[in-house]
């Protein structure tokens, strides 16, 4: 018997088990996501590629080249948390393979200590006069027992010291995967660092040379800042429009509302005895539903209150609760390339851009997406180009720079689905940019913090 159990123990010492569950998903996971930042940063280097010289293409390269190195930081930074969780976990298994060696340790002083008493008394002989050495039965009933019961606790014991040395053997191999998940992300960091500071040098050459044509480099901003203007007078003229209908939206409903709740009055007290008073010319019940309509126009009067419908509401609700999750609103790989509001561009003095939205890069033949469920608002053409307005509740999103647009005003949109195609400059290396605004009615907004990136 005492063979068999050290073979036991033995076998046991050189099992090999499976990973923890938890340290190897933890491992995917930050590897998953930051395999989604990498293939995005390396989806847009060919955006980069662009070998005119002229103001305008340079600023455009200087845009993109940002916006690669902004992706690039943000890319860092995930590694950077990913290190100090990888430290965490690297401590927590640690803490965890010392806590279940000084448990084996314990068991095995355990397990000796019982070896050596059934090796004392190892003879049958032994067991026998332990056993009927009773002073009377029952007492040999719980000495038989005892003998049986022990037999059985050390069998137990050897088996807890098997699986306890599967665990450290399991959590020894689990500390080996996450320094080894460590030094890789280390490694790649590095590289990435190297990449950046590569980056960077490029656009400070880029910044040099564009100083250089200062004049030139005004009246590119200039253009560019009529265009946007003018984009975004019509645009706001619009959603005032699309404003005033919902409003009066919101009133008919609210008339509608009063209309039956004066008719379900005017049937519970039409049971009731009318005064002579009441009764003449029938006017009482006309009066009531006037005054009924009168109320309900007056709490239809503040905008904030009644500028929407109950649907629209409802849509809105739905709209904030998908706040930080909502997609891209444009396909395939993209850079963002012109951040939202005012700000001055390093390097370049008296150059200002002052953004309502975001610029988004893509590849030539991404098409534009809505962002979720709505209804189109306004489709309209400017300097040959498509824009639309799409109405979630009482927010508005608008893609700009369209070729083409394959919805109409009226339409229900659906999120993701596709509502045209961005417009290739065919002039400037097929570059490929959506404008994207989001408003909340009139007041804009930073569209970034709504979007899952």
């Amino acid at each position: 018997m005492m063979k068999h159990l050290f073979v036991l123990i033995i076998c046991g010492l050189c099992l090999a088990t499976p990973l923890s569950a938890q340290s190897n998903k933890l491992i995917k996971e930050l590897e998953n996501k930051r395999g989604t930042l990498q293939r995005q940063i390396a989806e847009t280097e060919s955006l980069l590629k662009n070998t005119k010289k002229d103001v305008g293409s340079q600023l455009n390269s200087l845009a993109v080249l940002t916006g690669q190195i902004e992706e690039r930081k943000r890319y860092i930074l995930a590694m950077n948390n990913d290190v100090e969780l990888i430290d965490r976990e690297l401590k927590s298994v640690e803490q965890q393979l010392g806590a279940l060696r000084r448990d084996l340790r314990e068991k095995k002083k355990k397990y000796e200590s019982s070896v050596q008493y059934l090796y004392k008394n190892k003879s049958i002989e032994e067991k026998l006069m332990f056993i009927f050495s009773a002073k009377d039965l029952s007492q040999t009933y719980r000495r038989l027992r005892y003998v049986r019961e022990y037999a059985t606790y050390q069998r137990i014991q050897g088996e807890e010291i098997v699986k306890k040395q599967e665990q450290v053997t399991a959590k020894r191999n689990e500390l080996k995967q996450v320094k080894a998940a460590k030094v890789t992300l280390l490694n790649d960091r590095e590289s990435e660092k190297a990449k950046l500071e590569a980056q960077e040098k490029d656009k400070r050459t880029l910044v040099t040379n564009l100083q250089k044509m200062q004049k030139g480099l005004q009246q590119e901003i200039s253009k560019k800042r009529r265009e946007a203007n003018q984009l975004n007078a019509r645009i706001d003229k619009l959603i005032a429009e699309e404003i005033e209908r919902a409003r009066k939206r919101a009133e008919e409903e609210a008339r509608q509302e009063a209309r039956r709740e004066a008719e379900a009055r005017k049937k519970t007290e039409g049971g009731a005895r009318p005064s002579a008073k009441e009764t003449k010319g029938g006017k009482r019940d006309d009066s009531e539903a006037e005054r009924a309509s009168t109320g309900a126009r007056k709490k239809a009067e503040p905008l904030e209150s009644y500028s929407m419908s109950k649907a629209d509401r409802e849509l809105s609700s739905s709209f904030i609760n998908n706040r930080g999750r909502l997609p891209m609103p444009i396909s395939g790989a993209y850079i963002i390339t012109s951040r939202y509001g005012e700000y001055a561009v390093e390097g370049l003095r008296n150059v200002k851009l002052d953004n309502k939205g975001i610029d988004i890069q893509g590849k030539p033949g991404a098409q534009a997406r809505a962002l979720f469920d709505g209804k189109v608002a306004a489709v309209f053409q400017l300097n040959g180009l498509f824009n639309i307005l799409i109405r979630h509740g009482n927010y508005i999103s608008v893609y700009c720079n369209l070729s083409s647009a394959s919805v109409k005003s009226g339409d229900m949109v659906s999120t993701k689905q596709n509502i045209g195609q961005v417009f290739s400059d065919g002039s400037d290396n097929g570059r490929t940019v959506l404008h994207f605004q989001l408003r909340r009615e009139k007041e804009k907004l930073n569209p970034e913090p709504w979007l899952n990136r």
